[in-house]
Formats: C-alpha cells, sequence, structure tokens
C-alpha cells in the first residue's frame, strides 16, 4: 500500500482535505442534510430514512464523527447525533476562505 504522504502538506491543507471527507459520498451528505434538519437524530431513523444497511450508515456516522463534524452521545440502547457547530463553521470557514481566493482569468 502506498503513503498517502500527507506529512507534505500543510496542516491547514490536510484539514480542508479532512472536511471535504464529510461530503464525498451521498450517505454522508444526507446524513449532514437529515441531521441538520432535525436538530439531532437516532441512529435507526437514519437507517430508516436513508434505505441503507446499518452497517453501512454507522460506518459513515464513524467517519462523519472521526472528523468531528457530527457529535454523538450514548444513552443505551440508543446514540444520538447531532452537527457540531464549532466544526461545521470550520468547514464554512475553510471552504468559503479558499473559494474566495479564486480570480477568474482568461485561461483555458
Amino acid at each position: 500500500m502506498g503513503l498517502t504522504k500527507t506529512e507534505i502538506f500543510t496542516e491547514k491543507q490536510n484539514r480542508i482535505a479532512d472536511l471535504a471527507k464529510a461530503f464525498a459520498h451521498p450517505a454522508r451528505v444526507a446524513i449532514l442534510q437529515m441531521l441538520i434538519a432535525k436538530k439531532t437524530c437516532v441512529c435507526g431513523d437514519l437507517v430508516g430514512e436513508l434505505n441503507l444497511a446499518q452497517a453501512t450508515v454507522s460506518q459513515h456516522l464513524k467517519e462523519l464523527k472521526r472528523i468531528g463534524i457530527i457529535q454523538g452521545e450514548i444513552n443505551p440502547p440508543r446514540v444520538c447525533y447531532c452537527i457540531n457547530p464549532p466544526v461545521w463553521e470550520e468547514a464554512q470557514h475553510a471552504f468559503g476562505a479558499l473559494f474566495d481566493t479564486f480570480v477568474p482569468a482568461t485561461c483555458c
């Protein structure tokens, strides 16, 4: 397996790439949209509404939580998830700043 060479990029570049992973799969986008709409959610509700296997939804939730864009609270037998506001704002700022640096040029 090859190295990703993430160490040759800045911490900021690596963080933007990590935040982008939250939006890199349509199931994760759907999960984020549902959490935004509902304010909080229970994993079982996500499985039913997304029509995906429990294991698939759990993997996407795990990745979103690893990135930090969602947070969860475990109250057995349920696990509730919601958007993590500081990280959501971090993503908004990071992507906005990146997009704002583009200046159209006469090319191609």
